[in-house]
């Protein structure tokens, strides 16, 4: 990363200097001395506070330090001075779809930056940065379930570089999960046959194993993707038959009075797996790993114009294994299935998906 300093004030250092401090920062960070680096970058704030090169180091190692509050108001800082510097655009954009991915306002922004990003690329020529731009964007539209747009961006990224395990990965995911479930099934399995040890392809053929009702080749896949990263792929909390149905009527039992008379004439199931029906039913398709669904019409939607009452009756279906798996303890998965039942009735009073995300039940 070359030096461009855009204001000079009469304390900033010499050239020269600038570019030597650069260096010995770009070092710290490059061994891992992640403090080191940011007290070098602070330091040359302190001298000029609006240079983008230091802002950039700075921004990353609060990142790498997981402080991404700051990371992001720094990275902020430096797209007010540069917001054409390419790289600054991608790491900023990384750090909001990759890091606080778990933030739909967050992935939204990351995903605004790499529109931002593909443009420049384009204009710039630089197919290496609209590969990553691409590939970036994928990733983030599959983390908000838009599957379909993520395929259009990611094919574009493998047209220029066509044989990325990454891309390809996370284009197979996206077939995953809008339930083209033969092709995603050749996906993995081809990126097995270039990188044997990708951990996510082998956790994927076991879902889709598990979805086929083949139990002893979803073990073995779920098992060579915990022994390769256990910290990613830690057993599933495994309550049992009876205290997972207790656990449901503990949370139906907490609903809020108002809420649970919407419960009266709703049944509430449990089932191991979604259905392809139930998945299907949808434009489009629901995710393969969904927690729970609403089957039928919302409250206010259950009586016809003649005022006959709706002849299918409403019912709330909880997925067992899709909770275990999701959850990392007893308790997150306790709390994890309340989330899930209110969340389902939510639907049954008739807020959608976006009503839903507004009051943390997404």
């Amino acid at each position: 990363m070359s030096p461009h300093m855009r204001k000079r004030t009469s304390k900033q250092a010499a050239p020269s200097d600038v570019e030597a401090r650069l260096a010995e920062v770009a070092a710290a960070f490059e061994r891992g001395a992640l403090e080191e680096a940011l007290a070098g970058a602070d330091a040359l704030l302190a001298e000029a506070d609006e240079f983008p090169e230091a802002l950039h180091w700075r921004a990353s190692a609060l990142a790498e330090l997981g402080r991404l509050d700051e990371a992001l108001e720094t990275y902020g800082r430096a797209l007010k001075v540069a917001p054409d510097d390419l790289e600054l655009v991608l790491a900023a954009a990384e750090c909001l779809v990759a890091r606080v991915g778990d933030d739909r306002e967050a992935v939204e922004d990351g995903l605004a930056l790499c529109a931002r990003g593909r443009k420049l690329s384009q204009r710039a020529g630089d197919t290496e940065l609209l590969f990553e731009f691409l590939l970036l964007e994928g990733i983030g539209l599959n983390q908000v379930g838009e599957c379909a747009r993520a395929l259009v961006s990611l094919d574009a990224a493998l047209e220029h570089l066509p044989g990325a395990v990454e891309a390809r990965l996370e284009r197979a995911i996206a077939l995953f999960e809008l339930c083209r479930f033969p092709e995603a099934q050749t996906a993995f399995e081809e990126i097995l046959g270039d990188a044997e040890d990708e951990p996510w392809a082998h956790h994927y053929l076991g879902l889709l194993a598990e979805r086929r009702g083949d139990a002893k080749e979803a073990r073995r896949r779920f098992g060579r993707a915990q022994a390769l990263v256990p910290e990613e792929f830690p057993p599933p909390v495994e309550l049992g038959e009876k205290a997972f149905d207790q656990a449901v009527e503990d949370a139906v039992k907490a609903l809020p009075g108002h809420v649970k008379k919407y419960m009266d004439n709703v049944t509430l199931a449990v089932e191991d797996l979604p259905k392809d029906e139930d998945l299907m039913g949808e434009t489009p398709p629901l995710s393969p790993c969904i927690l729970g669904v609403f089957r039928g019409s919302p409250v206010g939607e259950r009586h016809s114009i003649l005022g006959t009452f709706d002849p299918y009756p409403a019912s709330i279906v909880l997925y067992q294994k899709n909770l275990e798996r999701f959850a990392k303890t007893r308790e997150e998965l306790i709390e994890q299935i309340g989330i899930t039942v209110m969340h389902e009735v939510g639907h049954l009073m008739g807020l959608d998906e976006d009503d839903l995300w507004q009051r943390g039940l997404d």
